[in-house]
């Protein structure tokens, strides 16, 4: 059977049945792992939701891919069979390519750039974009700075890439930086990532620290290098139609509580990363922080062929907002 998490208001109105304390439930389906930061941060938001709707909102929370890989899940929220999910830029970008400028290789230099950025005028520019397509934006989470990990030889600067090969998302922009920097690339799914590394078919991968330490990629990987080549956000987003449904005071303590759970995943994963690193140190890991200098140098192929995927003119948009 299915698992899910179904959370409900705290505290009922007294006297209310059962059925009339979830008059509306809505399924919120992610891909991060039951441990992670992302996953606590969505228990929050519907304890939360639940609570200050008197029960009248249930969330139901399907965590770590149970409802299909990030690609099927999103597109079952464009459908309306699945209510919420927190996919990244890479999988909204197909839908409108300018969300794709914000996986621009070394766009950002710290998450409180990302998070200026991402949560002020990039919101409003791409919001409207994704209604058109059916969803509603309601707030940046967090995923963190992408790195490189590797069975074969510690990186310490852009030439140990070369010649690598290693397992990327589906995402462009991911795939132009690590071929930007001589590696080869193959697409792989993520639940199908350890094996591959198990079976020697990827001789690494690239992910956020906080990825790599919740799923046990140590196991398969000895080196790990803070490349931070790519910036993720998971951002929270829901059915327009589902949306358009709720009364107006549900909408407003939505919009709060995705907001309230993403500052706690932010909070989450910039405070556990050095927890983690030194984690995966101690599980055997050996890690290097390279000078980014010559790594972001390498990027104008990269860079170009973003532009030339999300159009140039919502590339000159993206670096406008980077200012």
């Amino acid at each position: 059977m299915l698992k899910k998490t179904i959370l409900t208001g705290l505290a009922l109105v007294a006297g209310m049945g059962a059925a009339q304390a979830q008059d509306v439930t809505l399924r919120l389906a992610h891909f991060a792992a039951e441990t992670h930061p992302g996953h606590v941060a969505a228990i929050q938001f519907a304890e939360n939701v639940g609570t200050r709707t008197g029960g009248a909102v249930a969330i139901e929370l399907y965590p770590a891919n149970q409802l299909g890989s990030p690609p099927e899940q999103l597109e079952q929220t464009i459908l309306g069979a699945v209510d919420m999910n927190l996919p990244t830029h890479g999988g909204l970008d197909k839908y409108d390519r300018a969300l794709g400028t914000a996986m621009t290789p070394f766009a950002f230099n710290s998450y409180e750039h990302a998070h200026a950025v991402l949560d002020g005028e990039f919101s409003d520019w791409v919001a409207p974009k994704l209604e058109a397509q059916g969803l509603v934006m309601l707030s940046h989470w967090e995923y963190g700075f992408r790195n490189i990990t590797n069975s074969i030889k510690p990186i310490n600067a852009p030439e140990d890439v070369v010649g690598l090969k290693l397992r990327t998302p589906p995402e462009l922009q991911i795939v132009a930086a690590m071929e930007g920097l001589g590696a080869s690339t193959t697409q792989i799914a993520f639940p199908e990532l350890p094996n591959a590394l198990n079976q020697g078919v990827v001789q690494g991968q690239e992910n956020p620290v906080g990825v790599i330490y919740h799923y046990n990629l140590n196991d398969f990987q000895e080196h790990l290098a803070l490349t931070r080549h790519v910036y993720n956000a998971m951002i929270h987003v829901v059915n327009k139609d589902k949306w358009d449904a709720l009364t107006p005071n549900q909408q407003r303590i939505i919009r709060e509580e995705s907001a309230a759970a993403g500052a706690l995943m932010r909070s989450a994963v910039q405070a556990q990363e050095e927890e983690e690193v030194a984690g995966l140190i101690e599980r055997g890991m050996k890690v290097t922080t390279p000078d980014l200098a010559p790594f972001a140098a390498l990027m104008g192929d990269a860079r170009g062929r973003v532009a030339e995927y999300s159009g140039q003119e919502n590339m000159d948009k993206f670096l406008e907002l980077l200012e």
